[in-house]
């Protein structure tokens, strides 16, 4: 049986590890129709699972101490899904890490940052092998935790479909959220990391009649942003519309001009991918995994200069050229991100591992 610490599916609202829990889980899954999976939850979010269908090759599992040892005995491998890896698991084991934005920059309390490098170090002691969403992760871990290189496999994440509402209930959906086109759009925390204060501050400079739409919930420093936000002179055509729901998602990715995405600090960089798969045009940071995710389907730009941010907002909502190019690049590198693939390349991680 292949152990997989599953608990992250459960999480509300979803995060992005949430999204790498459920698509993988369930691929894993479909194309392993064969394998025996322990789903392992810690006992709330077992209890939580109960009322969620497994397939049919997948058990529930309690991650808890003593009955860890004894559950894992029937083990070929177990799989952490978040840089997090029990203790007592008696087989081999995978750790994926996303990223390990704690150690590089103040982009969290340090409480916070310390409490995540005490856990990305014991799971880094615990893994055989390690799964980076990135290469700029893989050497991150290599570089940082020490973990050797050969020991890591990078598997990047895939694309959801996204199911885009009809048109009418994509145009209800933007009127109850103030929202008219055109706009620019930013999915993500609001957040030191993801850099906002810096997109506000670059689309109040790139001036012309579009808005700005700010998706997401609310992160370390986002009392700044709000701030920020609030004496902004392009007040009122800035939008903060808070977590959104799968639907309102899917519509303002299909409604926006662009996807504005400048963060400072990626592991992967999921809402590039999601824009690229429904021929969004993007404008994304030029630092970190963003750039490796991104490659040439993506206007890139320095980060740290607003200056650059703005100029290309004013390039890409100015021509309607370009935004086809990039439309037409973006869609066509959406391909190489599907959840499939991503399953099968950690699938045959679990082979080479089973087999060692």
């Amino acid at each position: 049986m292949i152990g997989i610490d599953a608990g992250n599916w459960l999480d509300r609202p979803p995060t992005g590890v949430a999204v790498y829990a459920r698509n993988l889980i369930w691929q894993l899954a479909r194309q392993q129709p064969h394998e025996r999976f322990g789903w392992f939850f810690r006992s709330n979010r077992y209890f939580r699972s109960l009322g969620r269908r497994l397939p049919r090759n997948a058990r529930r599992r309690l991650l808890e101490q003593p009955l860890l040892r004894v559950g894992s005995r029937d083990l070929k491998l177990f799989h952490g899904l978040n840089q997090r890896l029990p203790k007592g698991v008696r087989a081999p084991c995978v750790a994926t890490y996303h990223d390990l934005f704690a150690l590089t920059g103040e982009y969290s309390t340090a409480e916070f940052r310390q409490r995540f490098a005490r856990l990305a170090r014991e799971t880094a002691d615990r893994a055989d092998h390690v799964i980076a969403v990135s290469a700029y992760t893989a050497e991150q871990v290599a570089s940082r935790l020490g973990f050797p290189r050969s020991r890591i496999t990078v598997v990047h994440h895939g694309a959801e479909p996204l199911a885009i509402p009809p048109p009418a209930r994509c145009e209800a959906i933007l009127a109850n959220l103030g929202v008219s086109r055109p706009f620019v759009l930013h999915i993500g925390t609001l957040q030191v990391r993801k850099n906002v204060g810096r997109a506000v501050e670059a689309f109040e400079a790139a001036g012309g009649g579009a808005s700005l739409v700010l998706a997401g919930g609310s992160g370390f420093g986002a009392d700044r942003v709000l701030e920020r936000i609030e004496h902004s002179r392009a007040r009122p055509r800035i939008r903060i519309a808070g977590h959104v729901s799968d639907d309102v998602r899917a519509c303002l990715y299909a409604s926006a001009e662009v996807l504005l995405f400048p963060s400072l600090e990626e592991g992967f960089g999921l809402p590039v991918v999601e824009a690229f798969s429904v021929g969004l045009p993007v404008i994304a940071s030029n630092a970190s995994a963003v750039k490796e995710v991104a490659g040439d389907a993506a206007v890139l730009v320095d980060p740290l200069s607003t200056d650059e941010i703005s100029g290309a907002l004013e390039r890409v909502l100015e021509s309607e050229s370009l935004r086809e190019e990039l439309r037409r690049k973006g869609t066509a590198r959406s391909r190489r991100f599907t959840w499939e693939r991503c399953a099968a390349e950690t699938w045959r991680v679990y082979r080479r591992l089973a087999r060692a």
